[in-house]
Formats: C-alpha cells, sequence, structure tokens
C-alpha cells in the first residue's frame, strides 16, 4: 500500500465540492462534463462507506442519463418491478412498476458503494477526482466567491461551494443554515445476508407485525438487504439478531432463514428540512438539505436528483448564459419536492409503525382498499419512483 501524501489541492476552481457520497460525486462529474472545473473534498478514506442506500428509482435513472451511467447501473443492480405490503402471509396492496411512462419501469437494487464505485469512474474519466482526508473546518465568503480552509491547512478559493456533505453538514453549519425538525423515537436495523428465502426474488417485501415492521429485499449476488424498526437496536445486529426479526415479523408459511450476516448496522432517523438551499455563493444538496425516513427508498434518490438539476444551473451561471439570480430557482425547484418527500415518508412511517391492535386493523382496512384501485396503485408506483417530481407543477 502506498505512503506517499495525497496530492496538494488546487489553490482555486470553479465550485468546491464537500462531500462524496453519490450526491457530492454525482454533482462532480455533471459539472466536470459540462466543462467547469470543481474540486470535490471528503473527510473519509476511500472505501469508507458501505452498502447504506441501496435503492435507485426510475426517476434517478433517468436524470443520471446526464452522466452516461445509468445502464451501468442496471447492469449491475436486480431489477426489482414490484413492491408488495403484506401482514405476516396475507398481501394488503401491491405496487407494480411495470407501464409507468420512463424506459426504467422497475425499482433497481443496487448497494451504495456500487454506486459511488460507478459514479467515481465517471468522473475520473471526465479528468476530476476526489480529494480525501480533507475535513473542511472554516468557510468564508465574499462578493466575488469562497474560501475553504481544511484540516491539513490547506485552502481553497472558489466561485462557489456546495455542501453534500450529509445530515451533520457542516458546510451548512457554517453558512448559518437552520435545519428544522426532529427525530422518530424508534432505532432502524440494516442488514445485508444471505437468505434460504421461499418468496418470489423480484419483489421488495414489507410486512407488519404487532412488533413492528421488516422489509426484504433482493441485491445483487444472491444477497437480501432486511430493514426492519427497532426500540433500541445494536450497533451491528447480529445473525441471531436478523433472524429473530425475520422470525417475529416475517411470513409464516415460508418463513425465512438467514445463513450469513455480510454487513449490518443500526441507524436513527430524522425528518429535517433545510430552512434554505442557498446562502450567497454557497448551497446545499442531498442530506445536507433534508432527511427523511427510509421508507420507500427515497432519500439518496432526491439528493442525486437535487445535484443533477444544481449542475445545470451552476454550469450555465459559470458560462455566462445565466444571470447569478438563476441558481435562486435551484431552491424554487428542488425544495418543494423534498418537502414532498419528507411528508410522505413521515406518513409512510407512523402507518408502518402504528401502535394497537385497532389503529393497526384500520391501516391494513385501508390498504386492502388501496388495492382495489387501479388509479391509486398508479399514483403510488409514481410516487415511490419519483416520477412525479418530473412531472410539470401547476
Amino acid at each position: 500500500m502506498s505512503t506517499q501524501p495525497p496530492a496538494p489541492l488546487p489553490a482555486t476552481t470553479d465550485v468546491l465540492i464537500v462531500g462524496a457520497g453519490p450526491v457530492g460525486l454525482t454533482l462532480a462529474a455533471a459539472l466536470t462534463a459540462r466543462g467547469a472545473d470543481a474540486v470535490l473534498l471528503d473527510r473519509r478514506a476511500e472505501g469508507a462507506n458501505t452498502s447504506r442506500a441501496a435503492v435507485v428509482h426510475a426517476r434517478t435513472l433517468e436524470v443520471l442519463e446526464d452522466i452516461g451511467v445509468s445502464d451501468e447501473l442496471v447492469g449491475r443492480g436486480v431489477i426489482v418491478p414490484r413492491f408488495t405490503v403484506r401482514d405476516g402471509d396475507r398481501a394488503l396492496l401491491t405496487v407494480d412498476f411495470d407501464g409507468l411512462p420512463t424506459r426504467y419501469p422497475y425499482t433497481l437494487m443496487v448497494p451504495q458503494d456500487v454506486t459511488e464505485e460507478v459514479l467515481a469512474a465517471r468522473l475520473r474519466a471526465a479528468g476530476g477526482a476526489v480529494h480525501r482526508g480533507r475535513e473542511v473546518v472554516s468557510l468564508v465568503q465574499d462578493e466575488d466567491g469562497v474560501t475553504a480552509t481544511t484540516s491539513t491547512g490547506e485552502t481553497v478559493r472558489a466561485r462557489y461551494a456546495v455542501g453534500a456533505d450529509g445530515m451533520h453538514s457542516t458546510v451548512r453549519e457554517l453558512a448559518g443554515i437552520g435545519f428544522a425538525g426532529a427525530g422518530y423515537a424508534q432505532s432502524f436495523v440494516l442488514a445485508d445476508v444471505r437468505l434460504d428465502w421461499g418468496l418470489r426474488p423480484d419483489e421488495v417485501q414489507l410486512f407488519f407485525a404487532p412488533a413492528g415492521l421488516v422489509v426484504v429485499a433482493p441485491l445483487p449476488g444472491g444477497r437480501h438487504r432486511i430493514v426492519a424498526t427497532m426500540d433500541d437496536a445494536p450497533e451491528h445486529p447480529a445473525l441471531a439478531d436478523v433472524q429473530a426479526l425475520l422470525d417475529a415479523r416475517g411470513p409464516r408459511r415460508r418463513p425465512g432463514r438467514v445463513t450469513e450476516v455480510v454487513w449490518s448496522s443500526r441507524f436513527r432517523v430524522h425528518h429535517r428540512l433545510a430552512d434554505r438551499y442557498r446562502a450567497g455563493r454557497v448551497l446545499l444538496a442531498g442530506d445536507a438539505a433534508h432527511v427523511h425516513s427510509p421508507a420507500g427508498g427515497q432519500g439518496m434518490n432526491t439528493g442525486v436528483q437535487d445535484a443533477v438539476a444544481l449542475a445545470s444551473r451552476l454550469a450555465a451561471v459559470l458560462a455566462g448564459d445565466a444571470p447569478e439570480a438563476s441558481l435562486d430557482a435551484y431552491e424554487a425547484e428542488r425544495r418543494p419536492v423534498a418537502e414532498g418527500v419528507v411528508a410522505m415518508t413521515d406518513r409512510m412511517t407512523r402507518a408502518a409503525t402504528a401502535n394497537g391492535a385497532a389503529a393497526r386493523r384500520v391501516r391494513n382496512a385501508l390498504l386492502r382498499v388501496l388495492d382495489r384501485v387501479p388509479a391509486a396503485r398508479r399514483r403510488m408506483a409514481m410516487r415511490l419512483s419519483e416520477l412525479t417530481a418530473a412531472e410539470p407543477r401547476r
């Protein structure tokens, strides 16, 4: 392994991007492909991310055509055309993505580290790079640009800076942008497992139970992703923990058997939205601007769509084809989308974690009614796939 120090940072750039997750990588690749100069920083080492976000929706694949990675992601993922909600063995609601107005009428299951690998390769092919091991500790802006200082003592002068550095965004805090919202009481378990499973391999399946919910979804390589709520989950759930969740909440007639836990984690969920997406020459994208429940797998998708929309506007301003004031339209376009996602995922989470037998009976009855209304199922498919984000607002 090389012990050479990392290459020094460029002293100046058009856009400084902080955070090299899927959102930052998408933004850097899209800007570089448009001829803009971008410097992408991340405090983490190479490969620090895992399979955490594993759902890529149709609208995200559409916008990622802009940087030419959609086909590769599809080739490396698992196509899932159906989402089913169950109470034990009984199906309550099935949402089919077949027939949606898109080239990608399905949900794609692909681990986040694979998505990042594909995006990073595209960035390198366009001449960009990720500068790792740098944490931004100071951000000072004036009328002409932004000066950032890193934990290594280096400084970068940029015309604009973008915080794509997650829920605990340093950029957002340094820019003085509020982040209103709250957290959920329960924690969530994530686990990638090998599983003997008797149900359909081409569905994402959500199981309701009095003790809470569990989601089972296929992943590449014969693995499955399991997501479950717990009052107090262990930091790294073991095989016995995951099996107990599946036994208590999953199907009865064809129960699953976990044979290996490949990776596991826990996290707590918040629903928060940045007060604004722009403060002068500093902008926000992804989890730095909005966080919410993992219900429906919306988080990374909304952030990647932020990045492509912002890249288009920033590139136009940098090239002199649009006035700087046009950047305000980025917030006007994307913040209402995030508001809708936060509200939808909050409703889904509260319905899924309903307390009391009476509340659960009402929830299940409503889902069975929706299942009998084709227009309602199609609308839900459009919302989950985020294709409604592409519809013109009236």
